[in-house]
């Protein structure tokens, strides 16, 4: 046997950042330490103020498994989470994943891989969306669509290549380090601005198909649209933030949002015709929903258009309502890329 087989892959840090997931942290945590990975593993847990049995359910993981530790965080906000595990872990790979997200058996096995490789800062992989009922059958549907997502690689998948950003990450420890963490301003995009950063210090992000997290969506209508309404106001901060990071895709809903808007008020105050912009748009919803369920119940297929109007209308007003307030808070708080070195680390 070669000296080279005998050398066990890096240690590596697991962080998640939890508020109220008492349905899903079981799972997502078994899932890491299921993992296929001959390196030394932990897992650190930055919990919120949550209001229901995520606690219990952290301690009960903590009780069970040495690997497993937590950490509080009490403004139950991500980015804050994300620094504060970052911050009580200590091996030099760092993997994030969400109390909703559960990791494929090789992972951490393939990112780690993947890092020595390309010899990327960052890698991430595909979000696939998975629902467990027929409403998040449908959701996930519409979140893995293009009709839903655009052409997002990380949503419907692609080429594995050089990426602004990535789903969730496998980082260096070096290169969070060197970059100070998460931008604890960015309540939302905080992996798009660090990615940024990382990409403005001459790191590399890495996208690979063959990275795979299932994703579990939200529950209920009006949850995803606090979702969606929450990225489209904070990727208009990215867009004010970061001068030419927008494109035809993010500028899709709002547009959608202003000209159904501008439909029905002509429709109601001059004319019916008006009525021909909303009503093409629910036309095309309805005829991209079709493929987007193929091999689902009917119920849930039923429900793909409500999916896709919820997250195109919800982003669209988030993004046009965003305050420039918002972004000048954020703007100010930016700290210049650290320059970092593209050397695989040992």
């Amino acid at each position: 046997m070669s000296e080279k087989s005998d050398v066990r892959p890096p240690a590596v840090s697991v962080i998640m950042p939890v508020l109220n997931e008492e349905r899903h942290l079981r799972g997502a945590v078994q899932a890491i330490l299921a993992q296929e990975y001959d390196g030394e593993m932990e897992v650190v847990i930055a919990i919120g103020p949550s209001s229901d049995r995520t606690d219990e359910i952290a301690a009960e993981l903590v009780r069970e498994d040495p690997r497993v530790h937590t950490v509080p965080n009490p403004t139950g906000r991500t980015p804050a989470a994300l620094n504060a595990a970052i911050k009580a872990s200590r091996h030099p790979v760092v993997v994030r994943v969400d109390g909703h997200g559960m990791l494929s058996p090789n992972y951490i096995a393939t990112a780690v891989r993947l890092l020595e490789e390309t010899g990327a800062q960052n890698v991430g992989g595909v979000m696939h969306a998975e629902g467990e009922n027929d409403w998040e059958h449908a959701v996930a549907a519409a979140m893995t669509s293009k009709i839903g997502v655009g052409n997002a690689a990380f949503h419907t998948g692609g080429e594995a290549g050089s990426a602004e950003t990535v789903y969730l990450g496998v980082f260096r420890r070096e290169a969070l380090e060197r970059q100070g963490g998460y931008n604890e301003e960015f309540i939302r995009a905080q992996d798009w601005e660090l990615n940024f950063r990382i990409r403005e210090a001459g790191g590399l992000i890495w996208f690979s198909p063959e990275l795979r997290v299932s994703y579990r969506p939200r529950p209920s209508v009006k949850a995803l649209a606090k979702q969606y309404k929450d990225y489209g106001r904070w990727r208009h901060v990215v867009a004010r933030y970061h001068e030419g990071s927008i494109n035809l895709r993010y500028l899709a809903p709002p547009t959608a949002v202003c000209a159904i808007a501008a439909g029905v008020v002509v429709g109601v105050a001059l004319t019916p015709w008006g009525f021909v912009i909303p009503g093409g748009y629910l036309a095309a919803i309805a005829a991209g929903s079709l493929p987007a369920g193929k091999g689902l119940s009917l119920k849930a297929r039923l429900q793909i258009p409500v999916a896709l109007a919820t997250m195109h209308m919800s982003w669209g007003f988030g993004f046009l309502t965003s305050p420039k307030a918002l972004a000048k808070k954020v703007i100010a708080s930016r700290r210049p890329a650290e320059l970092s070195s593209t050397e695989p680390a040992n």
